[in-house]
């Protein structure tokens, strides 16, 4: 097969990347995000430095995440009245500032905890913008059409830096200690700060300019848009449940690793790197699917997953296995939330865009501060392997019950089956 033939079939898999802006963006996000996982497994190993507290641990991934509890819907509104690269831009450089604020307190020696919670707020309030916005963004780079795989794809640089952000980071906290890893998310900003300011013009078409009025009843009007569309209103239950009872790794994962499983940080970094190549894997999958809309079978087999295999992770006592079950894990969590955004962002009109997708950074990432105090509280008192046991048991239920709500619409019990 010669070179033309081969670049053809690779841009027949992965249709997103024949769209230049895209491509770049995409490259960009890949050396961010190692970045940003770099600094994920640093922060979290530091705070079990500081303190040796499975709650104080969640209390920091608690105070990340409550700016996205409290302020998700009115961050949409205002996501859908300006031009996203703008915006995004702006959250990128003060997501960079951050970081280099962490690195230079914690190279000082002046690092204390409570410092860590209130930085950890800051990033969530940033967040909360930077995360809907670039969900929002995509379809402007890739199209309606490659949607789906731009989104698949972007899951997969997410979690291939999940594997090689905490692969990095171990080997960095136990070569120098935890500094070096929030100074490298800091420089891993440049490119992509850079790449948006220098891409070609894009017609933000789903601005609306002539948006001057309040923010709240913009709210309301993107609230009763899910409430009337079940597609979206019960793919955002799911996750919103799932995100709060099964996907606590910063919380559980590093507990497991140092304090049942025995392991100092490199240990660690390779656990979260095993869930990092199954989700590598499952978002690849769905990539190359290439189908125009993700099927309701691929997102449960994802959710179902997800659930079982926490309850087998928690059954596990040897460390090789318990990375087996995360990679596993991993794979289930990215086959389920791709599918949930992809759905989501093909449904959604223009018009409610960011209002839409800030509901669903809302429920995917808002709802963290209640399963981080769940997870933390619940492994205080039984340990990860119990609390990863206990809620996969939960997700089991909750998801039969969801298949049985679903079984009773398409029989015409509730409403006629085309939404589902």
């Amino acid at each position: 097969m010669n070179k033309s033939n081969s670049t053809n079939s690779f841009f027949r898999v992965f249709p997103a990347l024949t769209h230049a802006p895209f491509r770049w963006f995409w490259g960009g996000q890949i050396i961010s995000m190692v970045g940003t996982w770099t600094q994920n497994i640093g922060q979290a190993w530091l705070v079990l430095q500081l303190t040796n507290s499975p709650f104080l641990l969640g209390l920091v991934s608690a105070m990340q995440f409550l700016p996205m509890l409290i302020f998700s819907l009115h961050a949409g509104a205002w996501i859908d009245r300006m031009p996203k690269r703008r915006i995004i831009i702006l959250t990128q450089t003060a997501l960079m500032i951050l970081a280099f604020i962490l690195a230079i307190l914690i190279g000082t020696g002046l690092i204390q905890y409570w410092m860590l919670l209130i930085l950890a707020f800051c990033l969530g309030v940033v967040n909360t913008v930077d995360v809907p916005a670039r969900q929002s963004f995509v379809i402007e780079l890739a199209g309606r059409k490659d949607l789906s795989n731009a989104i698949a794809l972007n899951s997969a640089v997410f979690n291939g830096a999940r594997i090689v952000g905490p692969a990095i980071a171990g080997i960095i906290m136990g070569a120098w200690g935890p500094t070096w890893c929030f100074l490298i998310n800091g420089l891993s900003f440049l490119g992509v700060i850079a790449i948006l300011i220098f891409l070609p013009v894009i017609p933000q078409g789903s601005i609306s300019a002539s948006r001057q009025g309040k923010v709240w009843p913009e709210i309301k009007e993107g609230l009763a848009y899910i409430r009337k569309t079940p597609a979206i209103l019960l793919s955002i239950i799911m996750l919103g449940f799932l995100s709060a009872v099964a996907m606590n790794f910063n919380v559980l994962v590093p507990v497991l690793a140092k304090m049942e499983l025995n392991q100092q940080a490199l240990g660690y970094g390779v656990l979260m790197s095993s869930m990092g190549f199954g989700a590598l894997i499952g978002a690849l999958t769905v990539a190359m699917r290439g189908a125009s809309k993700p099927q309701w079978r691929t997102l449960f087999t994802g959710a179902i997953g997800l659930a079982v295999f926490s309850i087998l992770l928690g059954l596990q006592s040897k460390y090789w296995a318990a990375a087996v079950m995360l990679a596993f894990m991993g794979w289930s969590m990215i086959t389920f939330s791709a599918s949930v955004n992809s759905l989501i962002q093909l449904t959604v009109a223009n018009g409610f865009r960011g209002r839409v997708m800030s509901v669903y950074s809302l429920v995917f990432g808002g709802i963290s501060p209640i399963g981080s105090f769940y997870a933390g509280s619940l492994a205080h008192l039984w340990g990860a392997r119990a609390t990863f046991i206990f809620s996969g048991i939960l997700s089991v239920i909750f998801l039969l019950g969801i298949i049985a709500l679903i079984k009773c619409r398409r029989s015409g019990r509730y409403v006629d089956r085309h939404n589902f």
